[in-house]
């Protein structure tokens, strides 16, 4: 039954806002039409009055009677609520009561229990803490028991095998016949190794110890300092980005003696700002680079001998030369402004000497020969130090970053390591997929050896594995000529390999490392001025990027991302 409210208390409630003794008042004061004093303290019709003391003051009557009303009015509400609620509990179906006591648990007496379990914050049990506090047991009293797994699936225990023959680049990554099925964790674990063996090493940006999260008092006084100071807070990085190399045309290296003879050689010197041009017009020219006029410095004629290659020595003191059909070495100091001929090396039998290379710290000479051998000379005295055969017919040679070994290519195919000092061979592996080599190089920080072939492909090994493997496997596979590579070029920072094909024009490519990519702004086709190239190089610092044609231009860019020479 309803608990009645007394007749005082529903008068009471039809104004709330006003007493009854008020509202009588201001009925009078509306018959006699006086306005009473607004002023506090003032009496109705009268004088203001002095306010009672705070100790004198009774409390007013009417708040205890409100507070005794919302509570009535509370407990009707909630016996409502407990009616309709027991109203809808008869019309459920007993399994959906069923699933609900599963879910929500049992409820009936409590509503507000299922609020009070879903405001319980979930906490962290630590296994370590001995004592656990109120909050956290409170929530495990109320977490519901775990239950087993209606379904188990054996074959989810069993390890996966990925199929590794039938995937060509998974094919590549096997060691041995058998593994021809691997778990996906030691597949996990081969990608690992091969990209460290690709980048040689783990990469700094990969150390876990490298990352350190700064304290809030350190990244406070970052940010004060970041605004107290003025300037560009964006700064470029380090390394040579990959996809558009930003380079722009210079004036040609030979802009001032122009000839229509092929450019056989294009070389800037190791220590000043000049560039060599050779070619099959007879004459060596030198030239001061500077990117706009290119002034000539000096020029060398050399009478009936068309040059077949020119190089500076190490230190840049001397120039070396050698014909397409002599077999006279040309030694040109600069300093004394001496041209020196080299008619006969004591103990060298050869009756053509052209192809040359020149060790990096400038102590060794070494001339490839014909029926597979190349000799070693001493750089100081022009004379023969041992001699070196391989099978088949010499493709190219060079010397290592450290000038302590040799690599050669022969004609079959196969790649030869030799050693300087003791004329050994350290290694033979066959090229993978040559029939022939062009063309090898290696990179100055000693990481990469390059093999080109006549079929386009150019190989990228790590020198590692060209020491250590009997068939090692190449880092990445360059296919972007379809004629034979002739010529290879790491730039100093070995950040860029340039490749070339002179059977064909505009063949030309620049690989960005290590990403193994090629730069996609270079060439540009629809000039169509670049032609057949035979010879290029890299400025010191990588600032610049010469080209020699069979037009007799000796073509030259700008790289941006380089400051220096």
């Amino acid at each position: 039954m309803r608990s009645e409210v007394p007749r005082e208390r529903l008068r009471f409630f039809s104004n709330p806002r006003m007493p009854p003794e008020r509202s009588h008042r201001v009925r009078q004061d509306r018959k006699t039409q006086v306005r009473p004093d607004r002023r506090p303290g003032a009496r109705w019709g009268g004088q203001p009055r002095k306010a009672a003391p705070s100790c004198q003051r009774k409390p007013l009557a009417w708040p205890r009677a409100a507070a005794g009303a919302i509570s009535v009015a509370a407990e009707e509400e909630k016996r409502l609520r407990l009616r309709n609620r027991l109203t809808l509990e008869q019309n459920k179906p007993a399994v959906e009561r069923c699933l609900e006591e599963l879910v929500f648990g049992d409820v009936e007496d409590d509503e507000d229990a299922l609020l009070r379990r879903l405001r319980v914050p979930r906490v962290q049990v630590q296994e370590d803490s001995d004592d656990d506090s109120e909050v956290e047991k409170e929530a495990k009293d109320n977490f519901l028991p775990q239950k087993k797994p209606v379904w188990l699936d054996e074959d989810d225990e069993d390890e996966e095998m990925v199929d590794m023959m039938n995937n060509r680049f998974r094919k590549d990554m096997m060691k041995n016949a058998s593994e021809n099925q691997l778990s996906k964790d030691e597949l996990q674990k081969r990608l690992k190794e091969e990209f460290q063996h690709a980048m040689g090493g783990v990469p700094a940006w990969a150390e876990a110890n490298k990352w350190k999260t700064p304290s809030d008092d350190e990244s406070e006084e970052d940010e004060d300092d970041l605004l107290q100071r003025t300037g560009n807070f964006i700064s470029t990085s380090t390394s040579l980005p990959k996809g558009i190399l930003k380079m722009k045309n210079c004036q040609h290296a030979n802009a001032e003696r122009p000839t229509t003879a092929r450019i056989s050689s294009v070389q800037f010197h190791p220590r000043a700002q000049v560039v060599m041009v050779a070619g099959l017009d007879n004459a060596v020219s030198l030239f001061q680079v500077d990117g706009k006029t290119n002034p000539k410095i000096q020029s060398i004629y050399l009478e009936k001998f068309p040059i077949f290659k020119a190089c500076f020595s190490a230190n840049g003191e001397e120039v070396l030369a050698t014909s397409t059909h002599s077999k006279i070495l040309y030694v040109c100091d600069m300093l004394a402004g001496k041209l020196i001929p080299v008619h006969q090396v004591r103990g060298l039998k050869e009756k053509i000497v052209r192809s040359f290379e020149v060790s990096r710290d400038g102590s060794f000479l070494l001339i490839n020969g014909v029926a597979g051998y190349f000799h070693l000379l001493s750089m100081k005295t022009k004379e023969l130090i041992g001699s070196m055969k391989i099978n088949g017919r010499i493709a190219a040679s060079t010397f290592s970053s450290d000038s302590k070994k040799v690599y050669a290519s022969s004609g079959d195919g196969e790649v030869y390591v030799w050693d300087v000092n003791s004329r050994k061979c350290l290694n033979r592996f066959v090229d993978e997929g040559s029939l022939y080599g062009l063309s090898i190089a290696t990179s100055r920080n000693g990481q990469y050896v390059a093999c080109g072939s006549n079929c386009g492909v150019v190989n990228i090994y790590n020198q590692d594995s060209c020491l250590q493997e009997k068939n090692p496997k190449p880092i990445k596979a360059i296919m972007n000529l379809v004629t034979g590579v002739t010529s290879l070029t790491f730039n100093p920072t070995t950040e860029i390999l340039a490749i070339a094909s002179a059977n064909m024009k505009e063949a030309v490519r620049l690989v960005h490392l290590p990403s193994f990519t090629v730069f996609s702004n270079f060439p540009v086709v629809k000039k169509k001025n670049i032609s057949l190239i035979h010879t290029m190089d890299f400025s010191p610092r990588s600032g610049y990027f010469a080209l020699g044609n069979e037009k007799g231009k000796a073509l030259m860019y700008r790289l941006h991302h380089y400051s220096d020479f």
